[in-house]
């Protein structure tokens, strides 16, 4: 019995170090491809790394409405300022792990689990923009909703959504952001900019909704956004219309993809102004339901 379990003990050893060495050759061509022709790989400070990317951060603000501020703090804190080993050898700025629709190449590197495998990118800026196309999901909807400068808002709702299970997440991000004055790359938008990108966004994210396969996660966005149920979050993401059409002098028919919060930039109300005038205990509303918007 001593003897099989024994061998046991040795065949899981041996099993264990051939993985181990797989994963070594595996990161060692990665490193060799990330160097290769190009010597040492230079080393940042934090004022440099905002330098060399910021203006990345600013297109993909633009393109999706993601606080440039945001990414950057995010970029910095999570790559150590771009000197992290995967951000040096994978250009994994973010920290994204492989899953089963990646194509690409990806780095062992021990997180949650012992050699965890995170996605391998050409360079920093396909980095970005995966960052950007990972918050694309029904789980973040909700903060596409804010204004591309609010980055507190941002910065707690993306802990609330689940991005992060440190609690001072938010702290460490918004202390980051003021300390390097990064919010100084985000840039407001009219009402007609936001309701433009958020069609185009909740399009793109409704879109992606059917390969989501991770269970819903309420956000909450501190101070004055309320907790989300699914539902309302399914009708957040669908395409916004943008009809002022108003019936009966003072009243406005819900059409698909209409929430309280459109309406009410709409019609220059806010929501708590419409729940009151509807007797709306919260912003769930439905398609055909009239709503007041005269006063």
């Amino acid at each position: 019995m001593k003897n099989r379990i024994l061998l046991l003990l040795l065949a899981v050893a041996f099993f264990s170090a051939c993985k181990t060495a797989k994963y070594s050759r595996n990161n060692r061509q990665i490193e060799r491809s990330a160097t290769k022709g190009k010597g040492e790989i230079p080393s940042y400070t934090t004022l440099s790394y905002i330098d060399k990317y910021k203006d990345v951060a600013i297109e993909e603000m633009n393109a999706y409405g993601i606080p440039a501020s945001i990414t950057l703090a995010q970029g910095i804190l999570e790559s150590g300022s771009g000197n992290s080993t995967l951000a040096k050898y994978a250009n994994n700025h973010f920290g994204v792990k492989v899953t089963s629709d990646w194509k690409g190449k990806g780095y062992y590197k021990d997180d949650d689990q012992r050699n965890d495998c995170f996605r391998v990118y050409n360079d920093a800026r396909e980095s970005y923009k995966d960052h950007s196309e990972f918050l694309k999901r029904k789980r973040y909807s909700a903060l596409f909703e804010l204004d591309k400068n609010d980055y507190k808002n941002w910065a707690h709702g993306l802990k609330q959504a689940g991005y992060a299970t440190n609690p001072k997440y938010p702290d460490l991000l918004i202390n980051l952001i003021e300390k390097y004055r990064l919010y100084e790359y985000d840039q407001p938008e009219t009402e007609a900019q936001k309701l433009r990108r958020e069609d185009r966004v909740f399009t793109e994210i409704n879109a992606n909704i059917p390969q989501e396969k991770k269970k819903f996660t309420p956000v909450s966005v501190p101070p004055s956004q309320k907790v989300i149920t699914e539902s309302q979050v399914v009708e957040k993401v669908a395409p916004v219309t943008t009809s002022t059409t108003v019936v009966d002098g003072k009243y406005y028919v819900v059409t698909k993809g209409d929430t309280l919060y459109n309406i009410s930039k709409r019609f220059n109300l806010t929501v708590e102004e419409l729940q009151s005038m509807n007797t709306l205990l919260d912003e769930g509303i439905k398609t055909g339901q009239k709503l007041q918007v005269v006063k």
